[in-house]
């Protein structure tokens, strides 16, 4: 299929999505009579441009799948008009082609059990849970035995950025911290770029510019990188030597939200070393 065709697919998509989910609104829903002429119980199309503040012949041509430029602040209220969950929205910015806005931040707090009980079961692998900022909000006992107690780091430093350009304990356990330390701006760099509407971005790496030269001097490179096929050999206090194969999973009912797991590398002792840390 050319990337004409595609485009019309994913157009005619986006206006049968607004057609279904204009239909499913009761007109009581937003403060309008029901009406006896309604041939459907959702609502009209001229209902639906009011409400949103925009030309009926526009939303018509929306709904029609025309391929038009749509602009956030358009797909803003018509998530709103048409009462769209988070999953909803997401799917309507995709469909329009237009990345999604940031929400508001909000901070995880304490984790669902479920969560926590996926963290716990995973007794050699050290894994922890970070919000879209990267502040560590959950983790289990192995990441502790490895990177150090997060209960009793201040809850402003705990973010996997600050800790490896501020935390000299967690620097040293880096057997090539250069590498990772470009590695993990380069990947941090990604969720700025998504997130970019975020102020605190900016606060956070004006104080990390100025508490690290090095990630002052690389932040200024502007490298992306994703997170993938990644291998962490550390140098641990007691036990010597950890290699670990690194992964990230988005937490489904939470897009917010990612685990990181480091699972040891067979062959390398890792598992009978984390086994002595855990049960230590």
């Amino acid at each position: 299929m050319s990337m004409i065709s595609n485009e019309k697919s994913r157009y005619t998509e986006l206006g049968n999505f607004l057609k279904t989910r204009r239909n499913s609104i009761i007109p009581a829903q937003v403060g309008l009579p029901a009406g006896i002429r309604r041939r459907t119980p959702g609502l009209r199309r001229e209902e639906i441009a009011q409400l949103a503040g925009i030309g009926l012949t526009w939303y018509t041509w929306l709904e029609q799948g025309r391929q038009i430029n749509v602009s956030d602040q358009v797909l803003e209220s018509l998530s709103k008009v048409l009462m769209l969950n988070a999953e909803e929205r997401k799917h309507l910015f995709t469909l329009a082609m237009k990345p999604i806005p940031n929400e508001n931040y909000r901070n995880a707090g304490q984790l669902n059990d479920t969560l926590q009980h996926v963290l716990d079961s995973l007794e050699t692998s050290p894994a922890y849970i970070i919000d879209q900022r990267w502040n560590i909000c959950g983790w289990n006992k192995s990441a502790c035995q490895v990177f150090g107690d997060f209960s009793q780091i201040n809850e402003s430093e705990r973010n996997v950025v600050y800790m490896m350009f501020c935390k000299n304990e967690y620097m040293e356990l880096f057997d090539d911290w250069e590498f990772h330390a470009k590695g993990i701006i380069a990947r941090f760099r990604v969720m700025c770029g998504i997130n970019i509407d975020d102020p605190w971005i900016t606060d956070f790496t004006n104080n990390l510019k100025e508490k690290s030269s090095d990630f002052n001097m690389w932040w200024s490179m502007y490298k992306i990188h994703s997170m993938s096929d990644i291998i962490k050999e550390l140098s641990h206090p007691v036990v010597g030597k950890l290699v670990f194969e690194f992964n990230s999973f988005d937490v489904s009912d939470n897009p917010n939200l990612k685990m990181l797991i480091h699972t040891p590398v067979q062959g390398t002792g890792t598992i009978d070393k984390m086994k002595h840390l855990v049960n230590s």
